[in-house]
């Protein structure tokens, strides 16, 4: 079994102890050592595991370790990524054992993705890097997503959808089919996408249109 830690030590941090967990649970992979997050006292003992450090620990950390990141905010996800020095860090793909695919042979990903439970990805599709699917969530065939995605629970992507880098897809909301998305865009909770956008939108409502929020 490969030595695992998770970066974020909060709820979503939790949620992928368990995760770690339940994939034992089915085959034997992983041993989970703890927990880095920028914000907790290294030492601290949390009831999911230990704190092992921050940033700094991480890229003096000795030993060969594989890490997951449970972070749902694309930038800082991303920022944190690209200040990890340390060559003994690899970034594995965690799939939930329940998670359905229909042909799986015909999916690809990158590294560092979590797929949560009760999850659904369709034929043909291709995963970045450092996805977070939450949970409860479906990928229609065809579907192309970036990098630094997070989809919140309920979020429902349809056919032949191209996603790019660094968007959030709030709980419940759906992206009808063939449409493409590019970077930095936020869909609001419950909300339905039946347009493309470009780059740096809010959208929310049924259909969804952009708002800013900062003029609120």
């Amino acid at each position: 079994m490969k030595d695992i830690a998770i970066y974020g030590a909060g709820g979503f941090g939790r949620e992928t102890a368990c995760l770690i967990r339940e994939i034992n649970e089915v085959s034997p992979t992983w041993n989970f050592v703890g927990f880095f997050d920028d914000g907790i006292p290294a030492g601290t003992q949390t009831p999911r595991g230990k704190i092992l450090g921050g940033l700094d620990a991480l890229n003096s950390y000795n030993g060969d370790l594989a890490l997951v990141f449970a972070i749902a905010a694309p930038k800082t996800l991303k920022t944190l990524v690209e200040n990890i020095r340390n060559p003994n860090i690899e970034f594995p793909n965690l799939i939930a054992p329940d998670v359905h695919f229909r042909d799986r042979n015909s999916v690809t990903m990158g590294r560092g993705n979590i797929i949560n439970t009760r999850s659904a990805i369709s034929s043909d599709c291709v995963f970045g890097d450092f996805n977070l699917s939450v949970f409860d969530n479906v990928f229609g065939h065809d579907s192309r997503i970036g990098n630094f995605n997070v989809f919140f629970t309920g979020t429902r992507i349809s056919g032949n959808v191209k996603i790019g880098d660094e968007n959030i897809f709030g709980a419940s909301s759906t992206v009808l089919q063939n449409l493409k998305i590019g970077n930095g865009n936020t869909l609001a909770a419950s909300s339905l996408l039946v347009t493309p956008i470009g780059n740096d939108a809010s959208c929310i409502g049924v259909p969804a249109t952009k708002f800013n929020f900062k003029k609120q």
